[in-house]
């Protein structure tokens, strides 16, 4: 065993003489390394067509802003002449959007259903708009700036905005947001529910 020992120091003693003058040339430092930014995490939609990820790429654009607090809304000081209205909600992040043609006119915080109840997703089209209305299900409840999306009553409205989900299904606006919007929008206008 003793004549192995030397042998394989031998053998094993100009490899760890190379690897030891390798790292030790004067004048050359390592190459730093540079991680590679990670690609940004979508949120978890249940179902998406983009609309929703769009409309706050939009607001970070057109207001410098990517989140509101409870209660906020923002509007534009100008709005285009022409075009239609749409309207995006997204359920994921109680926000609610509003364009007039391609343009970004308006943004709002909001609440949707509470846990048991349910906003319903996909492409609505506005049916009915009353300026003030209640409610014929939740105790005469006041609906004011209503803008009815289905035969069940589910509507865009102005309401209490708690910074969740709380209402029975309809989506609650701020309601100076709520007055803005319908003024802005007419029977047939186009909304997507993503979330």
């Amino acid at each position: 065993m003793n004549r192995i020992f030397p042998i394989a120091l031998a053998i094993a003693m100009p490899g760890a003489l190379m690897l030891s003058s390798c790292a030790a040339i004067p004048g050359e430092a390592p190459a730093p390394r540079v991680a590679a930014a990670p690609e940004p995490i979508a949120p978890p939609y249940r179902w998406t067509q983009g609309a929703a990820p769009q409309a706050h790429k939009d607001m970070v654009a057109t207001f410098g802003r990517s989140g509101l607090a409870t209660g906020e809304y923002l509007w534009a000081a100008t709005m285009p002449k022409e075009g239609e209205t749409r309207i995006v909600i997204d359920l994921l992040t109680q926000t609610a959007y509003a364009y007039r043609g391609e343009q970004l006119v308006g943004a709002t915080s909001m609440s949707s259903a509470r846990r048991g109840k349910v906003t319903p997703l996909g492409f609505w089209t506005v049916l009915q708009k009353k300026r003030f209305h209640r409610s014929r299900k939740y105790d005469n409840a006041p609906m004011p700036f209503m803008q009815r999306l289905d035969e069940f009553g589910i509507a865009l409205h102005g309401g209490a905005n708690p910074g969740y989900p709380a209402s029975h299904g309809c989506v609650r606006l701020p309601m100076k947001f709520a007055e803005n919007l319908y003024a802005l929008t007419k029977v047939g206008s186009k909304v997507v529910i993503e979330g």
